[in-house]
C-alpha cells in the first residue's frame, strides 16, 4: 500500500505546473502562495476557495485544516480515502492550483 507522501507525489505529478517541494512539510506553491502540503501526521492539506471549499466539506464529509491549534479557514482537510484516489482528487487539486494563480504574486 502506498504511503500518504507517495499519494501526495502521485497526485502533483499530475500537473506540469508544479514541482513537489519542501523536505519537512511537503508542499506546492505558485507565484508565492502555497496551495496544498502534506502534514506531519501524513494528512493531505489542499487550499480552496469559498464555494468549492464549502462543496468539499460537504461532499467528502471533511472538516477544516487545523495547524497549531488554529483552524485553517481556506483548507480542507483530505479524507485519507480520498488521497488514494488521484484521478478523482486531481479536480481539486486542479481547482487550488487556479485558485492561487488568480490571486496577486507574493514577492
Amino acid at each position: 500500500m502506498a504511503t500518504p507522501h507517495e499519494l501526495y507525489e502521485r497526485l502533483v505529478a499530475t500537473n506540469p505546473k508544479v514541482k513537489l517541494q519542501g523536505a519537512t512539510v511537503p508542499n506546492t506553491t505558485l507565484n508565492g502562495h502555497m496551495f496544498s502540503y502534506l502534514s506531519k501526521a501524513g494528512k493531505l492539506e489542499l487550499r480552496l476557495p469559498e464555494g468549492e471549499r464549502e462543496a468539499f466539506l460537504k461532499k467528502y464529509k471533511a472538516k477544516l485544516c487545523e495547524a497549531y491549534g488554529k483552524v485553517q479557514p481556506e483548507y480542507v482537510e483530505v479524507p485519507d480515502a480520498l488521497l488514494a484516489k488521484t484521478s478523482e482528487l486531481k479536480k481539486y487539486f486542479d481547482v487550488s492550483c487556479s485558485y492561487v494563480s488568480s490571486l496577486k504574486p507574493k514577492k
